[in-house]
């Protein structure tokens, strides 16, 4: 065996933007297509923001425009606007920014000035200028690389710094940005920057209490009483109790949504069950007092870190260097302010007890029948092979891995085989239905653990005891693309948003999309994923291509299914939109016929029967897209 030569010439330096490039997980994490709400694309758009908000936090520009078309992103701020003479410098060359001066950003949302480089570095085009006292620099880079250094000019606009960039679709593989995602980005800014205006692609975001908008604006439901809100200097809080299961928490940092939380969320789940045990004087379980909990938390930090470039999680243990402890600064705040609060409200303080109470009694009620159903999924799981696993858990590996695990959920032996013959087996999952799922709308949680399905999935997810146990990053739904596929998607839908609303709200349920048609000659394939796509194919390969419906999942081979779950994966993130309540989705969708539902059957039927008349008429579409809650 030969040895391999290590001399001088396998020694190389990178500049700034090809290590960037090289390496753009280090400084974005995961690239991904957009589907996902913390892809790459979606980090760019941050990097850039947060610069302006670094801006208004110190009192400068209470306005952002902000505009993403065609994959193209603007972004303009009314600051004080970059040093003209180190305008390309800031977005071009490493440890170079103004954010080292402790004394101008003191509680900024980054220290490390990389990531508008980044984003230069990840853009095929790239142009920022800045506006000083009637004077613009402007420059433009082509990933990275300065292509215009433009002379100093006079101008009537106003002072601030505009970025326009384009992702590069090298790295970005067949990126789309979603209109949810980025405006739940510009809400949270918003919600966290009281008196800052963003006008997103035209409308105007702005919140006038802070976290107590976003709690009312995101809750599923009423809640059980009136949200409590609470404020101190470099801390804000907000909590009530809802009707669904689980625990749902949004956490920020010095206005970065930290969705993985971190040492503060810890520090509040903790702090809030003691300050209530505390109150009533008696030693409720804490799994009891935060049981149905919608809580936000903000804190302001010190030279904050983090436990990756893209901020997700907070690492501080501290809240300033050498200063009080995080679990120590949130307990002391609430224990003196949620504690005044719940003594002012009676009202709320015996609402808050009789829920504690209430979950108390279900949680013994399921005691005996969790057992037996943990006892059932083990010798299920170790005999019947519903879940063929991956290599790799999510508690074995780091962080920065877990983006990288999928389980798939599908029908039927034919459709699990080939997605199992097709998987990576280090990172992808299968676990394979039964027929249909039972349909659990308005049952409760005690079916989770009677029916078998449900309670093998569960414990596949190992989401039971903590929603930060979960095993698997993406939940993958895969089913046949007809009506009986659709309906057991619609039913593990309903199973999820029933009792795990945490997993869809975070982000983590997708649904497979797969191709219906192979289009192909002698001499190319091409698979459509619609009717539009395989008219287009067959034009592109002329008179008589062979066509393949494909009917289920079954009927592909394992060898073409490989393409469909490896780097050209489809998926279509389950988002619940704003406006939309889950009991509502669910019940309109899922509880007994309604004249609501009736009504819109016999449209669609119309609509059916004008096309089959009209079939002109195809290329216009139903309302039925608007109650797809995949889109």
């Amino acid at each position: 065996m030969s040895e391999t030569q290590y001399t001088e010439d396998n020694i190389r330096s990178l500049d700034w933007k090809e290590h960037i490039r090289l390496r753009p997980g280090m400084y974005i994490g995961k690239l991904g297509d957009g589907a996902a709400a913390d892809d790459g694309v979606y980090i760019l758009v941050k990097e850039v923001i947060d610069n302006c908000i670094d801006e208004f936090v110190m009192g400068n520009g209470k306005r952002i425009d902000v505009k993403v078309k065609d994959g193209k992103v603007c972004v303009r701020d009314y600051g004080r606007g970059i040093p003209l003479g180190k305008v390309v410098e800031v977005v071009s060359k490493m440890n170079t920014g103004g954010k080292y001066d402790s004394k101008a950003f003191k509680k900024s949302v980054g220290l490390n000035g990389v990531g508008t480089k980044a984003v230069n570095a990840l853009s095929s085009y790239f142009m920022v200028y800045s506006v000083r006292d009637g004077e613009k620099k402007q420059a433009v880079f082509q990933r990275g690389e300065l292509t215009e250094d433009l002379a100093i000019t006079t101008t009537d606009e106003g002072n601030g710094t505009y970025v326009e960039f384009t992702p590069d679709e090298i790295i970005f593989k067949k990126y789309t940005y979603k209109t949810p995602y980025l405006d739940k980005m510009m809400w949270n800014y918003c919600y966290l920057n009281r008196g800052l205006s963003i006008y997103y692609n035209g409308e105007k975001f702005q919140s006038k209490d802070g976290l107590k908008d976003l709690l009312e604006n995101n809750m599923d439901g009423d809640p059980l009483y009136p949200i409590i809100h609470l404020e101190g200097e470099d801390i804000e809080v907000a909590f009530t109790h809802g009707k669904t299961y689980g625990e749902d928490y949004y956490s920020f940092v010095n206005g970065q949504h930290t969705t993985q939380g971190g040492t503060h969320q810890s520090a509040f789940r903790e702090s809030v069950a003691k300050v209530i045990r505390d109150f009533y004087n008696k030693n409720y379980e804490a799994s009891d007092i935060r049981q149905s909990i919608v809580a936000a938390i903000a804190v302001k930090v010190v030279e904050p870190v983090f436990e990756s470039q893209t901020k997700t999680k907070l690492g501080s243990q501290e809240i300033e260097p050498g200063g009080k402890s995080m679990r120590a600064f949130i307990n002391d705040f609430l224990k003196e302010n949620l504690d005044n609060y719940l003594h002012r409200n009676t009202e709320t303080s015996e609402t808050i007890e009789k829920k504690i109470k209430q979950s108390e009694r279900e949680r013994k009620e399921l005691a005996g029948i969790r057992k037996i159903a943990k006892e059932r999924s083990k010798k299920a799981n170790l005999h019947n092979k519903k879940l063929r696993d991956c290599r790799t858990h999510l508690t074995d590996i780091k962080d920065e891995k877990r983006e990288e695990t999928t389980l798939f959920i599908t029908e039927g032996d034919s459709a699990s085989g080939s997605i199992t013959k097709s998987r990576d087996v280090t990172t992808q999952a299968v676990f394979s239905l039964r027929g249909k799922p039972l349909n659990c709308y308005g049952l409760t949680k005690k079916v989770v653990y009677e029916n078998e399905e449900f309670n093998l999935i569960q414990a596949a997810l190992d989401i039971e005891e903590e929603m930060d146990n979960l095993r698997y990053n993406r939940i993958v739904i895969a089913t046949d693309a007809d009506v009986d596929g659709m309906h057991i998607r619609m039913l593990l839908l309903t199973f999820f948003l029933q009792f795990f609303p945490d997993l869809v709200k975070r982000n983590h349920v997708y649904v497979l999309q797969t191709p219906l048609f192979r289009v192909r000659n002698k001499k190319k394939t091409i698979y459509c994923y619609s009717d539009d796509e395989r008219r287009s194919a067959m034009d592109e390969l002329g008179k008589n291509p062979e066509i393949t419906r494909f009917k289920g999942l079954g009927e592909i081979s394992p060898d073409e299914f490989k393409h469909f779950i490896g780097e050209d994966i489809r998926l279509e993130p389950v988002i619940l939109s704003k406006e939309s309540s889950i009991d509502s989705i669910l019940s309109y969708f899922m509880g007994k016929n309604t004249p609501e539902r009736q009504e819109f059957i016999i449209d669609n039927l119309r609509v059916v029967k004008d096309l089959a008349e009209n079939p002109a008429k195809q290329t216009e579409s139903s309302d039925s897209e608007d109650l797809n809650i995949a889109s």
